[in-house]
């Protein structure tokens, strides 16, 4: 594209922050539509942030800097004209590299499937174009979304911002990495057992996991019943734009819903009425680093203090259904993977490899009656929501461990498929369930990582559970808290 000089002499004169001073979406937006930043020196930060600290933390796969570029350019220029796309104008974005992107690599974390170029893009990148946003890389992710730790052979395994040592959590591990290290305003996700949110946990970044259906999946997933998608942002007013903007059916997800008739930013800005919370410290009688329930006890005491809410601590009558989500799971992605990947699996990650080999293991009968148990405990679930508002909870009980490790210590060489749903026992539920759930960072342990405050709604609540979230984030900001890395 021809540069003119005009243009080049225009945006040399504009401010360019920091990379710790990483807009976020709306001030993105905002800087944007005023002319006080272009889309080309958004585009070159994001860049600069990704060249300074992808190498150590290992956020983005295939990065495209030369288009990303050209199209910053074509969108400056455009501006210039009085002409703008959408909400999303000029503003790079990382996508999950499960998600597909019509001519670009979409490896899906896998050593076999390298060379993969769909040639459609999913609804949610079809949406997030069309709002005007620059597709700027694809991020890591673990083999085909399996687990929730962060190891991948095509990436190298997903590191924290917070201490590269430790696991960013997965499988949107790359996106959450991304989003904490301010490589980006924001990035896409996927989740279907945490996948957003045990990321934004140990990330220490906002992670929705919406209602079954709210945002379109496609191309069809291994576990259709358990699987979401959805940003990872660093505001809760990020994540409702987003929301905005990619909610609403589409003929390629048969689970996908209406658009709602609200907005959902325009309910964050809305003052909050009084509501009942039910926290539970624990769920299963699961055991929470001491770290974890301290500061978790202690944002419930300011909620309760701060906002209009009667809060009450409950232990749910529940029973664990982890043998029905690892039923489903493992079945699935045995159907979806197995015949194709049986030739492969020495190349696969050896717990995935095991998964195919363990999904051989279940019968029609075993399918069958994990969905009824399925229905029973979404039962279970539904039915607490008749006494209160929203749930409240940590959205895990371990603190991040070692990022060449698949499980902290402790839960290391548990028997069963899944061995990280070991250490997931408060995310994997509402992806039973389809309840929206989202992951709001809540305090800092005492070497500076971050931990997560779990909200769940009932479904269809996606707006009130935003709208909440927003309201915690005003007495309790946490945005401005910085990984240490950011600041070598």
């Amino acid at each position: 594209m021809r540069r003119s000089i005009s243009l080049m002499k225009e945006v040399s004169t504009l401010i360019e922050p920091q990379p710790s001073s990483m807009p976020t979406v709306i001030e993105a937006a905002a800087l944007v539509r005023k002319g006080c930043m272009t889309p080309i020196r958004l585009t070159e930060l994001c860049l600069a942030t990704i060249e300074t600290h992808n190498s150590t933390l290992n956020a983005f796969g295939d990065v495209y800097a030369d288009v990303a570029l050209e199209q910053a350019w074509t969108m400056t220029a455009e501006l210039q004209r009085g002409q703008v796309r959408g909400p999303l104008h000029g503003i790079p974005f990382g996508i999950k590299d499960l998600f597909s992107t019509a001519g670009l690599r979409t490896t899906r974390g896998s050593l076999t499937a390298l060379d993969s170029v769909p040639v459609q893009d999913a609804p949610i990148i079809r949406r997030l174009k069309n709002a005007g946003a620059i597709i700027l890389g694809k991020t890591a992710t673990t083999e085909f979304g399996w687990t929730g730790a962060s190891t991948s052979r095509v990436f190298g395994n997903g590191r924290n911002p917070w201490d590269p040592a430790l696991t960013s959590g997965g499988s949107s591990s790359g996106s959450a990495i991304a989003v904490a290290a301010r490589m980006v305003p924001a990035a896409l996700g996927s989740d279907g057992g945490g996948s957003v949110r045990i990321p934004g946990s140990f990330c220490g970044a906002f992670a929705l996991k919406g209602t079954l259906g709210r945002i379109p999946t496609w191309p069809w997933s291994a576990t259709e019943m358990l699987s979401h998608a959805g940003p990872i942002t660093r505001t809760v007013r990020d994540s409702a734009l987003l929301f905005d903007i990619l909610s609403g059916s589409d003929p390629l997800d048969h689970q996908a819903l209406p658009a709602p008739d609200e907005s959902f930013l325009a309910r964050c800005d809305q003052p909050l009425s009084p509501l009942r919370i039910g926290f539970c410290p624990t769920l299963f009688d699961t055991p929470v680093d001491a770290q974890i329930a301290s500061a978790v006890e202690a944002a419930v005491g300011n909620i309760s203090r701060s906002l209009p809410v009667t809060v009450s601590t409950l232990k749910p009558n529940w029973q664990d259904p982890l043998a029905t989500f690892e039923t489903l799971w493992v079945a699935g992605r045995g159907i979806a993977y197995g015949k194709a990947l049986a030739q492969q699996l020495d190349q696969l990650d050896p717990g995935f490899a095991d998964l195919i080999r363990r999904s051989a293991q279940y019968s029609l009968s075993d399918y069958l009656q994990a969905l009824q148990q399925r229905a029973a405990f979404a039962n279970q679930v539904h039915a607490l929501f008749e006494d209160y508002d929203l749930l409240i909870m940590p959205t895990l009980p371990i603190l991040p461990f070692a990022a060449d490790d698949v499980a902290p210590a402790g839960y290391a060489g548990q028997d069963g498929a899944l061995p990280w749903a070991r250490w997931t026992p408060f995310t994997y539920p509402f992806n039973i369930t389809g309840n929206p759930a989202a992951n709001l960072p809540c305090g800092w342990s005492s070497g500076g990582l971050p931990i997560g405050l779990q909200v769940v709604g009932p479904r269809f609540a996606d707006a009130q559970v935003l709208q909440f979230c927003a309201a915690v984030e005003a007495i309790a900001p946490w945005d401005q808290h910085l990984p240490p890395i950011l600041g070598q």
